[in-house]
């Protein structure tokens, strides 16, 4: 292991470069900062990819205390309330925020944002950039400040393999660079590395998405919340391409409609069709797939002509697949896109672990409870970010304890997901039961136990696994066959690594080989 170098010695240390990554980096100047991104800064990154946009309460015919009633509808009783106003109260300053940091959002005229509409939203209130292109366009901007900003040093194609805990906190962190090893020697880790859609064979998220940051917490101790709740969007790109492309939910904001290969459509039953919360949205797709039907998505009665320039990026995708959208119905199919659950944090951003921070998707805030409302997730991560970097400022600089090349562990060898996908696609997927949970079980433990690159994935996998089972009821984005009602009252799970193991040494799951997984 080579010699940590003393110019980063206690600087925050921010493990990410997506949006979340980003906009701690940003708030936390002039203080030193060290960024480590795994890609190219801001690409290998969900937000970079985000289509819907930025919810806030902006219009106004809109409130923050409407965009909470929303947001809690669609949460399925375990949304948080106290946090979550705290979230939205703040958006719209940070739409303007972003916007002060060069985003080019879309606009009518020169001074108001043009407003979406998305599911199980009563108003519109999605902010937009470049149509459909408003990840691409926040992660360009922040990019661009990023690299005006001389504190900030970004370590490009670095992985954080592990956390270094001394006395109960954090006191370092291990990193694999191009050039070799480094340990930085810190007591302030910021995780804000995305979610677990690599985990999953049918995804829109990038494949190197694989949990990482909820391994790098478990393995030191911290705990984490709501892992069994994975939202899967009903309107995933169906062709062989992956990650999946999104079709996204602005589409049928604006009139697009969902039917079969009969040009059924068979979702009008639903309250609000088409526009009803996502998990009900992606049951109802699913349910009709497996009866033997395709599924495509139609927008040329309301878009026609218009499709490209209302969503650009989209047209671009479908075009290159053979598919004008303008002409044709789009074929599509559910796929996994966000994780609700996460790194248990409070409402500045703390985990239960001293030293560790965490926002975005790796983060658990209560803000999305059961099921997230669409576009609160980009909202969500630009705000938390901002309140994080604040407390990361104000904690105590320095380290805690001592380091030495003699005390530290082996460096682990980098993570490979490829035995986990097909496990959590067959058993973790839509529709779950305890017998199949239980395979799951069985099939992860021995990876999770065995040291090598699938260890910390399989951990990740092993900990929503156990969560689902745990879990006897259906509440948004967790939906038990064996269990189709939901409990009266109902809170949120927690989970340590510990725990999971335990419970699944413990559970007398049926032996499960691995082949019988793929």
């Amino acid at each position: 292991m080579s010699q940590y170098p003393r110019c980063f010695q206690g600087q925050p240390v921010i493990v990410g470069s997506g949006l979340a990554g980003l906009m701690t980096a940003l708030s936390l100047a002039p203080e030193p900062t060290v960024l480590l991104s795994l890609g190219p800064l801001g690409e290998y990154t969900s937000s970079a990819l985000a289509q819907g946009g930025m919810a806030a309460s902006i219009a106004e015919d809109d409130s923050p205390a409407r965009h909470l009633d929303d947001t809690v509808a669609a949460g399925n009783g375990l949304v948080d309330v106290p946090p979550a106003r705290r979230i939205l109260e703040a958006a719209p300053a940070i739409v303007r925020r972003l916007s002060d940091l060069g985003v080019r959002f879309d606009r009518e005229g020169e001074a108001q944002f043009a407003l979406g509409l998305e599911a199980a939203h009563s108003r519109r209130r999605i902010v937009h950039a470049a149509g459909d292109g408003t990840g691409r366009e926040i992660v360009r901007a922040l990019v661009e400040a990023i690299h005006r900003t001389p504190s900030i040093v970004v370590f490009e194609g670095a992985e954080a393999r592990r956390l270094l805990v001394e006395n109960g906190r954090v006191a370092g962190v291990m990193i694999a660079l191009p050039s070799g090893p480094l340990v930085i020697p810190t007591s302030r880790v910021v995780l804000a590395t995305g979610g677990i859609g690599g985990l999953f064979q049918e995804s829109t998220n990038p494949r190197t998405s694989i949990g990482q940051g909820l391994a790098l917490a478990a393995q030191a101790g911290a705990i984490l919340s709501n892992l069994e709740f994975i939202q899967f969007h009903p309107t995933a790109l169906d062709t062989p391409a992956r990650p999946m492309r999104l079709i996204s939910e602005a589409v049928r904001g604006e009139g697009a409609v969902l039917i079969d290969e009969t040009g059924e459509r068979f979702l009008k039953h639903l309250p609000r069709a088409e526009l009803g919360p996502r998990d009900e949205v992606a049951r109802g797709v699913w349910s009709h797939r497996i009866g033997g039907h395709s599924i495509f998505l139609d927008a040329r009665a309301k878009l026609g002509a218009t499709f490209p320039q209302r969503f650009p990026e989209i047209a671009r995708t479908c075009l290159l697949a053979g598919i004008d959208p303008a002409r044709v119905p789009i074929p599509v199919r559910p796929a996994v896109h966000y994780h609700m659950g996460g790194i248990a944090v409070d409402g500045l951003g703390r985990t239960s672990l001293p030293g560790l921070w965490a926002c975005g998707e790796v983060a658990c805030t209560g803000l999305h409870g059961a099921n997230r409302l669409a576009s609160n997730s980009l909202t969500e991560a630009a705000v938390c970010a901002s309140w994080v970097a604040e407390d990361v400022g104000n904690s105590e600089h320095g380290i805690h304890g001592r380091l030495t090349d003699h005390a530290l562990p082996v460096m682990p060898a980098a993570s490979n997901a490829t035995p986990i996908r097909p496990i959590l696609s067959r058993w973790l997927g839509l529709v779950r039961d305890r017998s199949g949970l239980g395979r799951a079980v069985s099939a992860l433990l021995p990876l999770a136990i065995r040291r090598g690159p699938s260890t910390g994935p399989a951990q990740v996998a092993l900990m929503m696994a156990v969560s689902a089972l745990r879990r006897e009821e259906s509440r948004g984005a967790h939906f038990r066959s064996d269990f189709p009602s939901a409990h009266a009252t109902a809170s949120p799970s927690t989970m340590s690594l510990q725990d999971a193991m335990a419970t699944a040494s413990e559970s007398p799951h049926e032996t499960v080989h691995l082949a019988e997984s793929a």
